[in-house]
């Protein structure tokens, strides 16, 4: 205790010590191995970015170029290039599955992972069940064992595990599913000083979707696919059942690219949409953030009227594994950070609870973009592929993502009801399920559904 008590002293972080000796030996032993668990050097790192005072820069912005939702006949054969290698790449089982699934579903009024959300229009099918099913229906297309690594937090990971076990894994080998944990960073105050969520606790935070990327590498999930064989990796966030994870059209036109990752995006709605949109920043690609977009850029159109910042971000992408083990190798994660300044409820020096000015520090996977030497940019029609889950009403809620699931399965199975389900396992690999039924009669099986109130 001695040696570590001097090395946060070293680090101008002696504080953190302050109530140590009002802790029995539990609460100790706990203190303890969360303070060993911090990398002291990076803390130091990130609160000198508090001290840059320096004036944001105004970067160039410029539209990317996209692979056209609905591509003209000049590119039939591009098209049918790139499913047929994307299909052999499936089939040869080099695409891992990477599944974000670190939230909560307390925005929705749900105690647990967003992961077991209810989200089946008739059944209860959970958000979790809903992938698992995409997941396997492309292992029955395509004739492979997929793999599935799913990313849990330090508040959702016991709970996670355990509804995975209760669930049977949704119907996957527990060998083929590897679950890990996404890393937390302590928070810091105004002056960098490590925030105390307790007497014997660190304020701790997720470390940003882009730290996906070194938990990856962290928990062995790289190694895993590499013993594995897996080459890509299809990335993939909770929330949005109507992903298409192991689309062979989006997979080829990114390996025929020689693409290190590459996004799929959908048109927005409006100017107004407060959406991030892919582009470039100073030439390199990423994300645009609504509000660094000014207004007169915000309504820019081509000739045809079509907003030129039109490309949202849906946070669905593929990359290489040989990408990620290149931007984790070094141990750190080679990506910007970025500072999130808010309220902290934490316990001062006296023991007092209280609110104080502090910062969290964040990764962004799309950050990565920019690292790219190739990327696909691929759009895709959100009607068919985007639905997320978010908020408990309104828009991009379980009302509006049921209405979207109901409505893709009346389309495949020709039902007419208020509400209609339809099993991926099923829907994404029987051919019943090409052409439209003509009759009632002809509802297809795995088609569940409520009768039309009258």
């Amino acid at each position: 205790m001695p040696d570590l008590r001097d090395q946060f002293a070293a680090a101008g972080q002696g504080h953190v010590f302050h109530h140590w000796e009002s802790l029995d030996g539990a609460a100790q032993a706990s203190f303890t191995a969360q303070l060993e668990a911090v990398d002291l050097p990076l803390v130091s790192r990130l609160g000198a970015l508090l001290a840059d005072r320096s004036a944001p820069l105004s970067p160039a912005l410029a539209p990317p170029v996209v692979f056209p939702a609905r591509p003209g006949a000049e590119r039939q054969q591009e098209c049918e290039e790139a499913t047929a290698r994307g299909a052999e790449l499936l089939a040869a089982g080099k695409v891992g599955f990477v599944l974000v699934a670190g939230g909560q579903g307390s925005r929705l009024g749900f105690d647990g992972p967003k992961g077991a959300y209810e989200i089946g229009p008739v059944t209860t099918k959970s958000l979790f069940e809903w992938h698992a099913a995409r997941i396997q229906a492309a292992g029955l297309r395509h004739g492979f064992q997929p793999r599935w690594y799913v990313m849990t937090s330090a508040a959702n990971d016991a709970q996670t595990r355990a509804f995975f076990e209760a669930n049977g894994h949704f119907g996957f080998d527990p060998a083929d599913v590897f679950l890990f944990q996404q890393d937390m960073l302590p928070a810091l105050d105004a002056e960098g000083r490590i925030v105390l969520a307790g007497p014997g606790e660190l304020f701790l935070a997720p470390n940003g979707h882009g730290g996906t990327l070194a938990a990856l590498q962290s928990s062995g999930a790289l190694g895993d696919m590499a013993s594995h064989g897996i080459e890509q990796l299809s990335y993939f966030q909770v929330d949005n059942p109507l992903g298409r994870h192991a689309d062979p059209l989006f997979i080829g036109l990114h390996d025929l690219a020689g693409a290190e990752m590459s996004s799929k995006v959908v048109a927005k709605r409006d100017a107004a949409e407060k959406v991030g949109v892919l582009g470039l920043i100073d030439g390199a690609l990423g994300c645009i953030e609504y509000s660094d977009l000014s207004d007169e850029l915000r309504h820019a159109a081509d000739g045809e009227g079509k907003l030129l910042f039109n490309a949202g971000n849906i946070a669905a992408h593929v990359i290489r594994r040989d990408f990620v083990e290149a931007l984790t190798g070094g141990g750190d994660l080679d990506l910007p950070w970025h500072i999130a300044r808010k309220q902290l409820k934490c316990v001062s020096e006296s023991g007092a609870q209280e609110e104080r000015a502090g910062v969290k520090f964040e990764t962004f996977i799309f950050d990565a973009l920019a690292r790219t030497t190739s990327s696909v940019v691929l759009e895709v029609l959100r009607e068919e592929e985007f639905s997320p889950v978010k908020n408990a009403e309104g828009s991009d809620s379980p009302e509006t993502c049921r209405a979207s699931l109901t409505a893709i399965a009346a389309a495949i199975s020709g039902a007419t009801a208020s509400a209609v389900e339809l099993d991926p396992r099923l829907a994404e690999t029987a051919a019943e399920f090409t052409s439209r039924p003509t009759t009632a009669d002809e509802t297809p099986r795995g088609v569940v559904f409520r009768p039309a109130e009258a």
